[in-house]
């Protein structure tokens, strides 16, 4: 049943690719009671992917056109090579009511457009990984005849499974840069503080717990106090003690500018993939 902080969509929802992005968005819209099972249309090349939907009461159809005849929130979830191909099957059944929601890495709103059509609604979402567990951080910029309706329809869908935030196109390489590959960023960090916990004595398994559940607890006290990072950071460090002794040698290895150039490679990287 849909809770009062998440009311009902009065939407069908259709995947054109049914990959692990796209199970996880349809089941995080079906946890969370917007939509359910029989109102969810996928397809997929790989029979696997179709019958896993199926499982959840999803309907599989043959082609993507079935797809967007029967729904209303379209949802691109293709490697990015194939978005071009998918959207032009799709092309010729797109009305006013459809909102097209692109999860492809790279493709701009300008291609996206240029695949569905000048009238399409066209929204392009950069999320990340974590929308498996339903912790997503995303972003998205707005295309083609989308409008206020259909950006508050998308924030709805991914507020499911995760936060949402509305920037121009020109941001997304950051977005990728930042978000789209930061959990990389952030399992090395948990790795590295679990093979500091091996090294000084824990046993590998309560070294990686420790390790993760003190990165999601930090995370959320950023994120529910609102207080910034650097004056909980400031919290714990007490004068000639354990945690500035700590603080002190990642300061010395570069630590700090070793993140911000990671965001800003990666960033690079983006913004020369959406070129090719």
């Amino acid at each position: 049943m849909a809770t009062a902080t998440a009311p009902a969509l009065n939407k069908r929802i259709g995947f054109l690719g049914s990959g692990q992005m796209a199970e996880a968005l349809a089941r995080g819209l079906m946890k969370r009671g917007l939509v359910s099972g029989d109102r969810i249309a996928c397809n997929d090349p790989n029979p696997a992917r179709t019958n896993l939907f199926k499982s959840f009461g999803a309907t599989p159809y043959e082609s993507n056109a079935d797809v967007a005849r029967n729904a209303d929130v379209i949802f691109v979830a293709v490697k990015p090579q194939h978005v071009a191909q998918v959207l032009s099957e799709v092309r010729p059944v797109l009305t006013e009511g459809h909102t097209v929601v692109s999860i492809a890495a790279g493709i701009t709103i300008d291609k996206l457009v240029e695949a569905a059509g000048p009238d399409a609604h066209v929204v392009r979402v950069m999320p990340n990984t974590p929308c498996l567990v339903g912790e997503t951080a995303a972003a998205m910029c707005l295309g083609g005849k989308a409008n206020a309706d259909d950006e508050k329809l998308v924030r709805t869908i991914f507020e499911a499974v995760g936060k949402i935030y509305t920037v121009d196109e020109k941001l997304l390489a950051a977005v990728t840069g930042l978000s789209g590959s930061g959990p990389a960023y952030v399992f090395m960090m948990i790795e590295a503080l679990a093979d500091g916990g091996v090294r000084a004595g824990l046993p590998r398994d309560i070294a990686q717990a420790l390790a993760a559940q003190t990165v999601l607890g930090s995370a959320k006290m950023v994120l529910e106090t609102g207080t910034h990072p650097g004056a909980l950071k400031d919290m714990v460090t007490s004068p000639a003690g354990t945690t500035i002794a700590g603080v002190h040698e990642l300061e010395r290895a570069g630590t700090r500018a070793a993140f911000m150039n990671a965001v800003v490679a990666a960033t690079d990287r983006a913004n020369q993939l959406s070129k090719m």
